[in-house]
């Protein structure tokens, strides 16, 4: 089995962040826009590549803020997951187009129905993954220290 990294946006204006919005059986669901490293590829050259398909603008990539790893079999999705491991890398972001610009995304996810900004004092009141990363994000928000390395987390 391979290990997968992933490059994830952290975009931030103001007390929003800029997640993707997803639907499933269950209903909606939020992620960091980004996605997956390609053979050959940098990891700062994924997440741009990645922003672009996934929420339809060009990216300034600041500081890494966070690495999470998921091992599937670890948490509640398992019957689907099981063999999934994944090292993500979460990057402090800043959005270069004008997010009005009516350049839609270029290949959105296949549970993808659009992109949102959510307010970060409100995230409890969403199904956002991976959910305890949204504490880290309060936490960066008032400029309080969090760890880099996260572990396996969902």
């Amino acid at each position: 089995m391979n290990i997968r990294n992933s490059a994830k946006a952290i975009i931030i204006s103001g007390d929003k962040l800029l997640l993707t919005k997803n639907k499933d059986a269950e209903g909606y669901f939020y992620l960091f826009p980004g996605g997956g490293q390609e053979h050959g590829e940098t990891i700062h050259n994924a997440l741009i590549r990645e922003c672009m398909e996934e929420i339809g603008v060009n990216i300034e990539i600041g500081e890494l803020l966070h690495i999470r790893e998921y091992i599937g079999k670890n948490h509640e999705h398992s019957a689907f997951d099981f063999h999934v491991h994944q090292v993500e890398y979460y990057f402090v972001c800043h959005v270069i187009d004008d997010l009005n610009n009516d350049q839609a995304p270029t290949n959105p996810d296949s549970h993808q129905v659009g992109i949102e900004w959510v307010h970060i004092d409100d995230f409890q009141d969403y199904r956002i993954y991976p959910k305890e990363l949204s504490q880290y994000i309060k936490k960066y928000s008032k400029n309080e220290k969090a760890p880099v390395y996260l572990g396996d987390i969902n």
